[in-house]
């Protein structure tokens, strides 16, 4: 083997993989009987940080970036004179095995451009995960990545060794999609993420009869969307992960500001980045949606169709919904509970449970672990509050970001990170 040449590969493969951010791992379980190599359950993956606080880390690469298409938004798109490379399938089994033994990483995550046709890529990409399976024993996390327009054999087959599966929406519409890669059908992306959410779905009722029924992708899938390529504003791009929540039973919907890649004039031009917070901002509103009850039309309206980048969206909506407060702590739905700013989903429950015994103060939400300042204006606690008496939205939005600058407290648009989503929306 050539050691430099490898390197090489490795070093323009990893680095073309870096705009996939849909590489989480949540949910995976496969176990280690106390043969095989590496355990995807005892510590969990994803791409930055576990529950726990620890770093844990998986070989994210391409199999190649040489790709038939040309999407404009695309570093690796066929027109770009870029360095081009390509692992074997038996370079990427190596690499995978010897990185993990020297501890390096606790998984795979495998995407790739596409190479003569849908099925031949995915086909090698299967056979990655099925060599670390069956003939080394491999039992760490593997995420792969789905091909558009791949068969339907080889999206089965690619479930029974891989933990997750992704296919990546790109462009949130289908308008965009034609505008910026014509080549492209946005069919042939849902039609495998249809085949899967049906696969999930009948290995789940035949796992019910039948215990030797084999795994398939316990992880499930997800999806990624490129923010700020086209103009779909924020209300068309949570309706669109609404829909796809709803309908395909994804596990996750990724969320990439557009990274300036050409100068192609259907594009933004460059240096016109998407600002970070604006990305934040759609994840803290996907959160809302799949933990804290919120429907997508109420997080935001057609006549209202971008996210505040002052405050959080569930800090907007209860700005928004003034007269629904203050929430009386002592008696309200946990459902009301989880609406207001400065609760999250662990506390809530916690609240809904500690009343039962003795009537709540400020004291008891703070040991809880509610965020009481901001909480404090929303809600109202031995059934008195006078935050509200002769407050509007306006001047109350003006005393809470005054409030947190006032207190060296950091908005969360200055927190850059997106990988600790339990604190998201307290």
């Amino acid at each position: 083997m050539n050691f430099d040449k490898l390197k090489d590969k490795l070093e323009i493969l990893a680095d073309a993989a870096k705009y996939d951010v849909s590489c989480s791992s949540s949910g995976g379980n496969r176990k280690n009987t106390g043969k095989g190599l590496g355990d995807s359950s005892s510590t969990g993956i994803c791409h930055t940080y576990a529950e726990d606080g620890r770093c844990v880390s998986l070989l994210k690469i391409l199999l190649t970036n040489f790709c038939i298409y040309d999407c404009a938004y695309c570093v690796t798109r066929s027109s770009n004179d870029i360095q081009r490379a390509a692992f074997t399938v038996d370079e990427v089994v190596d690499l995978t095995i010897n990185f993990y033994r020297r501890n390096y990483i606790e998984g795979l995550f495998l995407s790739s451009g596409i190479f003569k046709n849908a099925d031949y890529t995915m086909e090698r990409l299967v056979r990655v995960a099925k060599k670390l399976r069956l003939e080394h024993n491999f039992n760490g996390y593997i995420h792969l990545k789905s091909i558009p327009g791949a068969s339907d054999e080889l999206m089965r087959e690619a479930g029974l060794y891989a933990d997750r599966l992704s296919m990546n929406l790109e462009i949130p519409t289908e308008s965009g999609l034609k505008l910026l890669a014509p080549d492209k059908n946005h069919q042939d992306m849902i039609k495998p993420m249809r085949f899967v959410k049906n696969e999930l779905i009948q290995y789940k009722e035949e796992k019910k009869k039948f215990k030797s029924t084999p795994k398939f992708a316990p992880a499930g899938q997800s999806t990624q969307v490129i923010v700020g390529a086209t103009q779909e504003n924020d209300f068309q791009i949570i309706q669109v992960a609404d829909h796809f929540y709803n309908n395909f039973n994804l596990k996750r919907v990724y969320y990439s500001g557009y990274v300036p890649v050409s100068n192609d004039a259907r594009l933004p031009a460059i240096g016109a980045q998407v600002p970070l917070v604006r990305e934040n901002r759609l994840y803290q509103a996907d959160w809302l949606m799949r933990f804290y009850g919120f429907k997508a039309n109420e997080i935001l309206e057609k006549n209202n169709p971008f996210l505040d980048l002052e405050v959080d969206p569930k800090m907007g909506w209860a700005l928004r919904n003034i007269t629904q407060f203050p929430v009386i702590i002592q008696h309200a739905p946990l459902e009301m509970i989880l609406r207001v700013p400065g609760i999250g989903v662990k506390s809530a429950h916690k609240i809904v449970y500690a009343r039962r015994f003795q009537n709540l103060t400020m004291e008891h939400l703070k040991k809880i672990g509610v965020s009481v300042n901001r909480a404090k204006y929303f809600i109202s606690v031995s059934n008195e509050n006078t935050h509200l008496k002769f407050l509007n939205a306006l001047n109350l939005k003006e005393i809470i970001l005054g409030d947190m600058k006032s207190k060296f407290e950091k908005p969360f648009d200055n927190q850059l990170s997106l990988l600790n989503d339990a604190t998201f929306l307290r």
